[in-house]
């Protein structure tokens, strides 16, 4: 099977149909991280099958936790090469998504590919969470983390950008647990966990999908 097949029957078992042209855009993508990662660290995963399974659908799984509505903000902290934010947003390109990544050649990659896929409604901030302008507060329907190690340090961190409502969506190892009280203690509820394997692999996943109580 080609990398553009696992794709594309990848997404369809996640419940996502891509058209050819959202698929080119991917692996337009692909291939500027493939380029960046020769001369900055952007993944260690170099092996294109690979990088289709355990990035591009691993992103895309994140869909699950929500409902892609047009309008929808997303912020992604710490984005790092783009990942789960670039593919949300190509195969949802009507939501509006803010990528922040502190370091500054990994930002310079964002942007660049913001700018080769000519993507509207994408905004990239070079900065740490916690430099945010107070306008960023309470403004998001949604925050991922796929870089965060722990779970609490995301929650506390993304809580201050959703709106009373909003989701955190964390994708984790099937065996990692949080404690009721941690979560709760940061003003959330548990809205689901989602047990997955990701396609085309035996690599198992959990979606947690968290809700700002307040």
């Amino acid at each position: 099977m080609t990398p553009r097949e696992l794709l594309m029957t990848g997404a369809q078992e996640l419940g996502i149909t891509l058209s050819v042209e959202q698929v080119n855009s991917l692996f337009i993508f692909l291939a500027e991280l493939k380029k960046w990662n020769r001369k900055i660290n952007l993944t260690a995963i170099k092996d294109e099958r690979d990088i289709v399974i355990k990035h591009v659908l691993d992103s895309l799984s994140y869909i699950q936790g929500f409902s892609p509505i047009p309008g929808l903000k997303l912020l992604d902290m710490g984005a790092g090469a783009g990942f789960p934010a670039v593919p949300i947003k190509l195969a949802h390109a009507d939501i509006e998504i803010t990528l922040v990544e502190s370091v500054k050649k990994k930002a310079s990659f964002l942007r660049h590919v913001a700018r080769t896929l000519k993507l509207t409604g994408i905004e990239v901030q070079d900065k740490r969470t916690n430099e945010l302008p107070d306008s960023y507060h309470g403004a998001y329907d949604v925050v991922t983390a796929r870089a965060f190690a722990d779970m609490n340090l995301a929650l506390e961190a993304g809580r201050l950008f959703l709106r009373t409502g909003g989701l955190m969506v964390l994708s984790r190892g099937a065996e990692e647990t949080i404690d009721k009280h941690e979560y709760a203690r940061s003003g959330y509820s548990l809205e689901k966990r989602l047990a997955l394997t990701l396609p085309h692999s035996d690599y198992k996943r959990a979606l947690w999908i968290f809700k700002r109580e307040h």
